[in-house]
């Protein structure tokens, strides 16, 4: 990677991009204009960069509902220039203390999984909780400052972006109803009160409102966050849960807490590459890393056949100990350390077939035991950096809308298993297994790159592509996001619904040349060919010889990169 954040123009793809966004006061990359706007209007009024991310954060929830809002959970990595470390926020929520995993089973029926929609797969929302601890270790700005412009958005409105106004026709048709408890389905009126406009999705260029929401985050402002969780908020939810016949109550939300976490990491050709541990999957990207580390990627070239095989493989085993091992760490506990050691991925490494794709693979030694999303990041003058991830999970969460509030519970529940015997099976008062990762490189003990790549289990891939870009290839940091990406599915889920069998399938976007098809082909890819669902990345990289932001918003997205 060049010290100077620079890359060389060819890249070897016949693929778009353009150059990184410079600044040195401050950087903002979220995936909405509008969003970054906020977040540089908040450090030019001397906020953090903290202030700047929740300010950010509370204006996509309300700008793009199709991903994420305060009805879902947060994770977070924040270098601290006081301190001179990272710091891990864990904001994921837990499932209701009343209801026991037979007692859902009794709820689903004849379900072989938990619903993505309705009350089973709900869990407590954790993003509120999260704000207020990550504003009181690092933010400067009162909250009513922080949370104004979202304020202001929901009562003014704002224009719904081409994207968002896809996503919204495309997800509000998938669940016309909710799950209700004894299998009775009634209709999701509060949710097209809330977000649907004379009884239709929003059109691209369309003012949207969200006057209830915008009430809701006024008393969170104001009251702080046990308005939301203690307070008539939280009472609210109680009712509208006892109501609808769900399970969560006000002492599920009254006795919610994020939990401080330290951020792990492997060192992968000179750079620590940091991701937060389970309950999250942000060590399958580490895990994928050690595994890759033992081939000369460069050699191989980008995106070739060679390099694509290997990177391909590697996820397969990296997720197939995920599918095993991740799960809440209060329920289960890993050797992480041993999971993310060089040797260990070496012994991984030599599972990889070079020149036949597996269709099956192994989790690893038992010796490891022992017992829809968004993503921004916010850089100020000071040399604060925020990597923040936050999400509803599938599409745009539950369908359910509580009374008034103006916002959708998460569905993130539905990632627990019905197997009692797996570590991620459901449990009262449990974290579910998490997609969401937000991610951080240092080099030298000092920091060097703030990111991430949202999109469900794409992001691991993701993850190891970005660093793998920039480490490997020497992409600049707007070139890495833009370059052509590769994403396998299939591999065995982390609720452990049936195993990987078949070899899953190797999914490719169209600037990846025909040649390097057939070539996987040939190997026994099954390869599809397609430019939808790899994921949105966005980065800050602070150029370790200038300290020049060089800001980075990819092409997939509405987003936005911004300095000062």
């Amino acid at each position: 990677m060049r010290e100077d954040g620079r890359g060389d123009r060819v890249v070897g793809s016949p693929w778009a991009t353009r150059s990184p966004v410079l600044a040195t006061n401050g950087m903002a990359a979220t995936s909405h204009p509008l969003a970054t706007q906020v977040a540089i209007d908040i450090l030019k009024k001397g906020g953090t960069a903290m202030d700047a991310a929740i300010a950010a954060n509370a204006a996509i929830g309300l700008m793009e509902p199709t991903g994420n809002g305060i009805g879902g959970d947060l994770f977070a990595i924040v270098w601290d220039p006081v301190t001179k470390k990272l710091h891990g926020i864990n904001g994921s929520g837990r499932s209701a203390k009343g209801q026991s995993l037979s007692e859902l089973k009794v709820k689903i029926g004849d379900f072989e999984y938990i619903p993505d929609w309705g009350t089973p797969s709900v869990t407590v929302p954790g993003t509120v909780d999260a704000w207020f601890e990550l504003h009181s270790k690092f933010g400067k700005l009162k909250m009513t400052d922080n949370l104004a412009p979202a304020i202001q958005y929901a009562r003014d409105g704002f224009p719904v972006t081409e994207l968002i106004a896809y996503d919204m026709d495309y997800y509000q048709k998938r669940f016309p109803r909710i799950f209700k408890a004894g299998g009775v389905v009634e209709e999701i009126d509060n949710y097209k009160k809330t977000f649907l406009i004379n009884g239709k999705s929003p059109k691209e260029g369309e003012m949207f409102k969200n006057p209830d929401l915008a009430n809701t985050l006024e008393k969170i402002a104001k009251n702080g966050r046990d308005a939301f969780y203690r307070g008539d908020i939280a009472k609210t939810m109680d009712s509208y849960f006892r109501r609808i016949g769900g399970p969560l109550r006000y002492d599920d939300f009254a006795s919610h807490k994020s939990e401080w976490i330290e951020p792990v990491s492997v060192n992968y050709r000179g750079y620590d590459i940091w991701e937060l541990p389970p309950n999250g999957q942000g060590i399958a990207a580490l895990q994928m890393l050690t595994i890759l580390e033992n081939y000369d990627l460069k050699k191989m070239g980008h995106n070739s056949a060679d390099y694509l095989h290997v990177m391909t493989e590697a996820k397969k085993l990296a997720f197939e100990d995920r599918a095993r091992f991740y799960a809440d760490p209060d329920y289960q506990t890993i050797n992480i350390d041993y999971l993310l050691s060089k040797e260990y991925g070496k012994e991984r490494a030599k599972l990889i077939d070079f020149k036949v794709a597996a269709t099956k693979v192994e989790h690893g030694d038992p010796k490891l035991i022992e017992g829809d999303t968004i993503y921004l990041t916010v850089a100020d003058k000071d040399g604060m950096m925020v990597s923040l991830i936050q999400s509803n999970f599938y599409l745009l969460g539950s369908g359910l809308v509580p009374d008034g509030l103006g916002f959708m519970f998460q569905n993130r529940g539905a990632q627990f298993s019905l197997s009692e015997n797996h570590p991620n099976a459901y449990a009262p008062g449990k974290r579910p297994f998490h997609t969401i990762i937000p991610a951080f490189i240092t080099k030298d003990n000092k920091p060097y790159m703030s990111f991430g790549l949202m999109g469900g289990s794409m992001q691991p891939q993701g993850h190891a592509q970005m660093i793998i870009n920039m480490i490997d290839f020497e992409m600049n940091v707007q070139q890495a996001g833009d370059a052509a990406r590769f994403r396998h599915d299939g591999s065995t889920s982390p609720t452990w619904e049936g195993r990987m069998d078949d070899g899953g399938v190797l999914v490719l976007e169209s600037g990846i040349k025909a040649d390097v098809v057939k070539d996987l082909q040939a190997r026994g890819h099954k390869v599809h060919v397609s430019n939808l669902n790899f994921g949105g990345y966005q980065a800050i990289m602070r150029a370790p010889n200038t300290g020049v932001y060089h800001g980075a918003s990819e092409m997939r997205k509405d987003g936005q990169a911004q300095g000062y």
